[in-house]
């Protein structure tokens, strides 16, 4: 069979093309690595410097430059594409159902880590709670990463899943919010009565930082944690609700969210008609009119303010005593950047706010192809060593300077 020249030609050019773009693919991946590292700033460290030292020396990445993924720098960007790109690790979970006090349930998820080698005694194996945000569960991908990451070095995890969506029935019309911590108070409660001698650390993401934040405020230092890290918290309800409001952060976040939140309201429609209008409910067209429809009328608030108001953990920062690292971008579309708690974690000798300039809203993307394990997770994995295996040296570092020590 003969061959013309010109498909002679578009063979050759073929042949030569795809080694070329695959060459080319490369070259412009690596090009945007080294640039982006270029760019990238270390983190801003907000603390006392008793605990800025511990963190420096046992968390070095507080110190490390925060490189974006160069593809996706800004907030929304890197908020939308972790929801695309991160993988799922493999996590398969122990399911507990746990009753609550009211004759609710909740459901907890945990990776007991028996093959650990670091604690082969169970009885002492450090625990990590973990909280996940609004309307998450223990298979969202940055759960699946943290308990990933804790487990690799030796710790124990358990997932606490909110009311209604850990993929158990409501036994009672009652779901759960941010200023609500009573069952956060008893899965604590549980875990230290199920596991005396185990240290605990919890930590928080989004809603789930809230909730965590407002336990420790409200338990002081009846908490019963080592430690706490929350990341990417709304600190002012108001502001982030404000912020989420704007016509891009609406289109892209809050009508997502709040359809999300009125699928769980209609999935459990029978019982919770009984103390609420659902119908009314399922009109909310953002966040902010969910929670004057459903989250203020099931929890008693006289307004929506008034919620947001009890739910907003900036204020709070003074009233906890457990060593805290809390960690937010500065283009978080949810939380904006004037609202971090600056001046009062700079007051707080037990609390470190890490701000990043980049990472959106549970996102910090680093590196080019960032489906795997990202700057969140590292943090995580560094502050749970450090506290778990150099507490003295950390709640020393949490104590507040007397005057006579400066002197």
């Amino acid at each position: 069979m003969l061959v013309s020249g010109a498909e002679l030609w578009r063979a050759c050019v073929e042949l030569v093309s795809q080694p070329c773009t695959v060459l080319i693919g490369a070259v412009t991946a690596a090009l945007c690595y080294l640039w982006a590292r270029q760019e990238g700033q270390p983190p801003v460290l907000v603390c006392g410097e008793g605990l800025r030292v511990f963190l420096q020396q046992y968390c070095p990445i507080v110190r490390e430059r925060f490189c974006p993924t160069p593809w996706c720098r800004g907030g929304r960007m890197q908020t939308l594409i972790r929801v695309l790109i991160k993988s799922s690790p493999p996590i398969k979970y122990r399911n507990e159902r746990l009753g609550m006090r009211d004759g609710g349930q909740v459901c907890l998820d945990w990776l007991d880590n028996d093959e650990s080698r670091r604690y082969p005694d169970a009885s002492v194996r450090p625990i990590i709670l973990v909280l996940p945000g609004l309307t998450g569960n223990s298979r969202q991908t940055y759960v699946l990463h943290a308990v990933q990451q804790a487990t690799e070095q030796g710790y124990r995890c358990v997932v606490f899943n909110n009311r209604g969506f850990g993929g158990e029935e409501l036994l009672t019309p009652v779901t759960f919010c941010a200023a609500n911590t009573s069952d956060l108070e008893e899965v604590v409660t549980h875990i230290k009565h199920t596991l005396p001698h185990a240290p605990l650390l919890a930590t928080g993401v989004s809603l789930g930082g809230m909730l965590l934040l407002n336990y420790l405020a409200r338990m002081g230092k009846e908490a019963g944690l080592v430690g706490g890290m929350v990341m990417s918290v709304s600190w002012n309800t108001l502001e982030s609700s404000q912020s989420l409001e704007q016509p891009i952060n609406w289109l892209l976040f809050n009508r997502h969210l709040t359809r999300n939140l009125c699928r769980a309201i209609q999935k459990h429609r029978k019982i919770l008609e009984t103390v609420v209008d659902v119908d009314h409910v399922m009109k909310a067209r953002s966040i902010r009119e969910f929670d004057e429809r459903y989250t203020a009328v099931m929890f008693g608030y006289a307004s929506c303010l008034d919620y947001y108001h009890a739910a907003s953990p900036d204020y709070k920062l003074p009233q906890i005593t457990v060593p805290l690292l809390c960690l937010n971008a500065a283009d978080d579309p949810f939380s904006p950047k004037h609202a971090l708690p600056v001046s009062l974690a700079e007051r707080c000798p037990n609390v470190a706010l890490l701000v990043t300039s980049h990472g959106g809203h549970i996102g910090f993307l680093e590196g080019v192809f960032p489906r795997g394990r990202g700057y969140m997770d590292r943090l995580l994995g560094q502050f749970a060593h450090a506290a778990f295996e150099h507490n003295h040296a950390l709640q020393k570092a949490c104590q507040p300077i007397t005057t006579q020590e400066t002197s």
